[in-house]
């Protein structure tokens, strides 16, 4: 597949050198391509993927829920509120494979470019390696596409840090634009923060410059989620029992420590490949980590002076932050930070900040295979490199055809567009019941899904906020739910409140709903899925929208930093 030359080709040490020939790059795009189709294949059929936190609509509303929250938490700030734009440009189901294929060919091509290698099979192995992990696996499985958008721009925004390190031109407006990818999230965001911190801070007045400005541009970036976090009425402090919930867990007879060390752990074991508990996959584990402890001196050499050393201890910082909740005493102390410092909830779920060592994990492996193929003579060192690039897809062979078939887009119900279409006709607040967070519909073949009704309608759409993790109960934040939850657990009816719209989603999941709570209501529409009841008396609230506004205009600073950055690109020549 590749010739002698190309194999062997020699790159500067720098990695913000042009690390690639247009060949090289090609191949790169073109691994890319196999890996999306591979793991993407079942979306070539029409429909939407919905599973767990993954929601697409037909066309998302931009509301004011949608990008500053009243009173819960901003976990999808800003990403709800880009997605709503978007969908101004292009319908749900097409933003949806748009997304899921960036996502995938931002990693391959990513990984391949950022890998100081000397023979092209090597970028391959680190771009398949990158591409094909438990983590994005079990990420997408639940859903996270907005974590993954960060996982896939880290490799792009580390060769950008290491450029601004050495004074490149346009090396930081192409931070800025990697940092925007991943800031989609708050989780995203705040691990590019972290990484241009280690990356770029340093004596010097050049260097403090260089770093004041990229962690300027990533700051703005993510504020955002920031302002929403500090008006919303929920209050910053979360429940500690998802401490116990979202523990990472173990895959195998090894335990949670090396299901994590191979970039696995997730605490759903529902979004878990099959394949991860198989006999061997300790034993590949341990193998991938000696190939990166040999393979750590070679991305030393290469690189910068100290720019290994900091992705290694931002790697080794990761994983410490994701297996807290399983060494000894340290569930207790994250319960207590979670508890009592605001914003802590983040890091309930600690495996999702495996991400920088799952790319220091990959580049060191796949430069300990240059080095053991070094040793060889051909045609045993081109073999072994080859065996690398395949021993991803052998280790995990479900990660394949969506998941197993996991990944299988289906249709909306047209009562679903039935019932938007009757609440456009008189907008007002709705609640969707019976309360859950999560849904689990026949037309969705049974796939656990976050309500994608608070999406679906041009209206504000009150959901529940508490998640039910086997026997654990993880209590939401919203005082409004809360008020919710006990007037029904009452009986006392909706009718005379402030909402205006009342669905039912029959056979969808959650407690059955008190016939005495839809007293006074009338019924729009009645269908074998859902029921939509009308609330004649319903009072308007007199919302006061003014701490929204903050949110909007650090929505539009965050944009004008990036396409402010995007400016800068496109007025000079520069090599991405």
């Amino acid at each position: 597949m590749f010739s002698a030359s190309a194999d062997r080709a020699g790159v500067h040490p720098g990695i913000t050198a042009r690390t690639t020939s247009t060949p090289g790059r090609w191949r790169l795009h073109a691994v890319a391509a196999v890996v999306a189709l591979l793991v993407l294949t079942p979306l070539v059929r029409p429909g939407y993927v919905l599973r767990y936190d993954m929601v697409f609509v037909p066309r998302q509303p931009l509301r004011w829920d949608l990008i500053a929250s009243d009173d819960a938490l901003p976990r999808a700030v800003p990403q709800d509120a880009i997605v709503s734009l978007l969908s101004l440009a292009m319908p749900g189901w097409l933003l949806q494979r748009v997304v899921l294929v960036a996502i995938v060919w931002l990693a391959v091509v990513g990984a391949g470019r950022l890998v100081p290698a000397r023979r092209e099979l090597t970028r391959i192995v680190a771009a398949v390696g990158y591409a094909w992990t438990p983590f994005l696996a079990e990420r997408l499985l639940l859903g996270q596409w907005g974590l993954l958008l960060a996982y896939a721009a880290l490799p792009w925004l580390i060769r950008a840090a290491i450029g601004l390190r050495e004074g490149r031109r346009g090396a930081l407006p192409r931070l800025t634009v990697a940092a925007a990818a991943a800031a989609i999230t708050p989780t995203g965001g705040l691990l590019a923060l972290v990484t241009v911190l280690v990356l770029l801070c340093g004596r010097g007045s050049v260097a403090r410059r260089r770093s004041a400005g990229a962690v300027g541009a990533v700051a703005g970036l993510n504020l955002p989620w920031l302002v929403a976090a500090a008006v919303t009425a929920a209050g910053g402090r979360s429940d500690p029992t998802g401490v116990t919930a979202f523990a990472a867990r173990s895959e195998g007879w090894a335990g949670s420590w090396v299901a994590l060390a191979g970039t696995g752990g997730i605490w759903n074991g529902q979004t878990t490949p099959a394949s991860r508990a198989a006999l061997l996959v300790p034993v590949v584990t341990a193998g991938l980590l000696v190939l990166a402890a040999t393979g750590f001196p070679l991305l030393r050499d290469r690189w910068p002076a100290g720019a290994a050393n900091r992705l290694g201890l931002l790697a080794v910082g990761s994983f410490l932050s994701a297996a807290v909740a399983v060494l000894p005493g340290g569930a207790g102390l994250l319960r207590w930070f979670v508890a009592e410092v605001p914003g802590a909830g983040l890091l309930r779920d600690g495996q999702k900040l495996l991400v920088p060592y799952a790319l220091c994990l990959v580049l060191c492996a796949a430069l300990g295979g240059e080095r053991a193929a070094a040793r060889l003579r051909p045609p045993g060192d081109r073999l072994v490199l080859v065996g690398l690039v395949l021993l991803p897809v052998a280790a995990l062979p479900d990660l394949a055809y969506g998941v197993a078939g996991r990944l299988e887009p289906v249709r909306y119900p047209r009562e679903w567009t039935t019932v938007a279409a009757e609440v456009a006709r008189d907008p007002g607040p709705a609640l969707s019941l019976p309360l859950s967070m999560y849904r689990s519909y026949d037309w969705n073949r049974g796939t656990v899904v976050i309500d994608p009704m608070a999406r679906h309608l041009p209206v504000e759409v009150v959901t529940d906020d508490t998640l039910v993790v086997g026997d654990l109960v993880v209590t939401g934040e919203s005082p409004r739910l809360a008020q919710l939850r006990r007037a029904l657990a009452d009986g006392r009816p909706l009718a005379g409140s402030d909402l205006r719209w009342i669905v039912v989603q029959h056979r969808s999941g959650g407690d059955a709903v008190p016939p005495a709570v839809l007293d006074g209501l009338e019924v729009v529409h009645s269908g074998s899925e859902l029921t939509l009841y009308r609330n004649p008396t319903a009072t308007p609230a007199d919302v006061d929208r003014r701490h929204g506004w903050p949110v909007v205009l650090a929505l539009c600073a965050a944009l004008a930093v990036f396409f402010t950055a995007i400016g800068s690109l496109l007025r000079r020549p520069t090599a991405w």
